[in-house]
């Protein structure tokens, strides 16, 4: 028998003798304010399982492109910090290697191509907006956010990592946008929705395994009328577990699209 376990029978014994001697105590306040049963509590029911005979597929429905990353060609990283690229080079790098992508995260339209070429002689015209800083893989250091405005209210997003002196896309999606915000290390981004009154709400989050950022929660949310902020009512959403819960960080860093504070 182990040393602890006549430690933990005697422990348990004076718990049980602690408990007994509170019942009388709670019996005599009943009259002042008597506890009330809430009903019976009720019984979990856990997910069926429909069709289980159905061959499961293998091959996805769609291409969204989640998963893949990139080195950028061209750009140097010093020292792996961010901080010291210029996203206006970073988006006109992207821009050069897949000049003739007409959709998915390096699609570009012919007139943004063109802003985006002429981004150091009008800067007022350039499509690419202020970058942000965060730290969205967990190891202390941050990451590059760069946006490109596209016409019609799209938007294209992507996420950098330096590593060994190279800067990593590890994230990119062009979509109608409503707002992007962060939420720790997840990148949100909202978009329109056909259905009156909603909108969907996708999140990005670091995936250490794919060595990318992922979109681990895909919603559609029923909005304010006024607003537009997603009410706290019920979602139908896809959900990926974290297994590894962001801790709290301070506010982004913006800067401008020279990559000037």
């Amino acid at each position: 028998m182990s040393a602890h376990r006549p430690a933990r029978a005697a422990l348990l014994l004076l718990t049980a003798a602690a408990v007994l001697a509170a019942v009388p105590a709670l019996t005599g306040c009943a009259d002042a304010g008597e506890l009330e049963s809430a009903g019976p509590t009720p019984t979990a029911v856990g997910p069926t399982r429909l069709w289980p005979d159905r061959p499961a597929a293998t091959i996805p429905p769609v291409d969204y492109g989640e998963g893949e990353t990139e080195t950028v060609r061209g750009i140097r990283v010093p020292g792996d910090d961010v901080r010291r690229v210029r996203p206006v080079a970073v988006a006109q790098a992207e821009q050069a290697a897949h000049p003739d992508a007409l959709s998915g995260p390096d699609g570009m339209y012919e007139e943004t191509a063109g802003q985006l070429e002429a981004c150091d002689t009008r800067p007022k015209t350039c499509p690419v907006l202020k970058a942000y800083y965060r730290d969205l893989t967990g190891d202390g250091k941050a990451e590059l956010i760069l946006g490109v405005s596209l016409p019609k209210g799209q938007l294209v997003v992507r996420c950098y990592l330096a590593e060994k002196g190279r800067l990593t896309r590890i994230m990119g999606t062009s979509d109608a946008v409503i707002g992007v915000s962060l939420a720790g290390r997840d990148l949100i981004i909202r978009a329109p929705s056909n259905l009156p009154g909603y909108e969907f709400r996708t999140a990005w989050s670091w995936d250490g395994h794919q060595h990318a950022m992922l979109p681990t929660r895909d919603e559609i949310l029923r909005v304010h009328k006024e607003g537009g902020e997603p009410l706290p009512s019920h979602t139908h959403s896809h959900t990926a577990p974290d297994p590894n819960p962001a801790p709290a960080t301070s506010a982004p860093t913006p800067t401008g699209p020279g990559g000037t504070p």
